[in-house]
């Protein structure tokens, strides 16, 4: 494809709570066995994007960790390939990323000494899957200076945590404002962009030049009217985790048989990096009903509308309902979780109880001792 990519994964969200203080949003599990970042890397893989940069900053160990190798994805090999760009202090900036543009402006070098005519920006926040061949060739058809990919929320989503887009006849963008205090609009921008590699360049210079390091504030709003700026509409399924209600709802909508057919029985599929784990095992008096659970895990009780990760102990005589289990808890016998998430590497000791409600999701972090004398 004539096209680099570029996912911006370095941010965090308030909204998260406790969920972010050890890992970046793009890190966050997602249905079982996979990273948020997945769905952005392979809709890029997928789409014969060969060279693909990928920024982050804040709490990037685990994100990184998740990236060390390009195999999964399929940017192993002798031309492109996965880079990861983290702030680095050099004679001449010891600066932390100050935004998005700011981000791809300290690494400037690796669009210049690229020669892919075309850049595909994307988020590392959100689920979906989408064919950017489509995008780019929307984005050419329209001779567009900016193509942003759009989603109509309808009722599913609050659209005031994204950028609000209104577009006339031809798919020109008329208004584009982020993150506004109100609105009716209900088209949002899903964070993924296309731009010509040396108009990026050009317009991330001099934003940098005037104190400008937002992307989305500093360039493309305030190119509007001047640039063609182009909404491409996607029609499939687009969810963004950045808020705790979001994230428990997207897991959720993995319980549907359609939208996991959709990711993972149609091709092309979600690829993500793959742990030698054993299969579940179900013991003598398990009983799972309408729930996704992940390689390792071990069942002993009632599993209801839930989510498992990966090696989760569920004791005997537990009730889990409507909740989410991250990767590696052990869950001590008669506990009883309902409309929960509950963090990762946690230990619930026997006996517990933790009930919330599905507008007021208790978030779990117990690091209790697992083994004992």
């Amino acid at each position: 494809m004539k096209a680099i990519g570029l996912i911006l994964a370095g941010g965090s969200s308030s909204r998260m709570k406790e969920l972010t203080i050890d890992r970046a949003t793009a890190a966050m599990p997602i249905a079982g066995g996979y990273r948020s970042i997945d769905f952005a890397l392979s809709s890029m893989a997928n789409s014969h994007i060969s060279k693909v940069g990928v920024f982050t900053q804040y709490n990037s160990k685990s994100l990184t960790q998740h990236l060390n190798s390009s195999k999964w994805w399929d940017f192993g090999r002798k031309q492109g390939g996965l880079f990861v760009f983290t702030p680095t202090q050099t004679h001449d900036n010891n600066q932390w990323y100050r935004g998005t543009a700011d981000a791809i402006a300290q690494n400037i070098d690796f669009l210049k000494s690229s020669h892919e005519p075309y850049v595909i920006i994307a988020s590392g926040d959100c689920v979906y899957k989408l064919d950017m061949n489509k995008v780019l060739e929307y984005h050419i058809e329209k001779n567009a200076d900016i193509t942003i990919v759009t989603k109509d929320l309808g009722s599913v989503d609050d659209p005031t945590r994204f950028g609000v887009v209104s577009v006339d006849a031809s798919g020109m963008v008329t208004e584009f404002e982020e993150k506004p205090i109100v609105t009716n609009k209900t088209l949002v921008s899903t964070g993924v962009y296309v731009l010509r590699r040396r108009q990026l360049i050009e317009m991330i210079e001099r934003a940098g030049a005037e104190g400008g390091f937002d992307l989305v504030k500093d360039i493309f709003i305030r190119y509007k009217g001047i640039k063609k700026i182009y909404a491409y509409q996607m029609d499939s399924y687009w969810s963004n985790i950045t808020a705790v209600d979001s994230y428990f709802k997207t897991n959720m909508d993995f319980l549907n048989r359609d939208i996991r057919e959709f990711f993972f029985g149609e091709y092309p599929t979600i690829a993500s990096k793959i742990e030698d784990l054993p299969p579940a095992k179900y013991n003598l008096g398990a009983v799972v009903k309408n729930s996704l659970v992940s390689s390792g895990c071990i069942i002993n009780g009632e599993v209801t509308d839930s989510v498992l990760f990966k090696e989760v102990y569920v004791g005997n005589n537990c009730t889990i309902r409507n909740s989410i289990i991250l990767n590696d808890v052990y869950i001590g016998d008669n506990t009883y979780i309902e409309n929960c998430i509950v963090e990762s590497h946690g230990t619930i000791r026997a006996n517990s109880n933790y009930v919330g409600t599905p507008e007021d999701l208790k978030i779990i972090l117990e690091k209790n001792e697992r083994y004992v004398l």
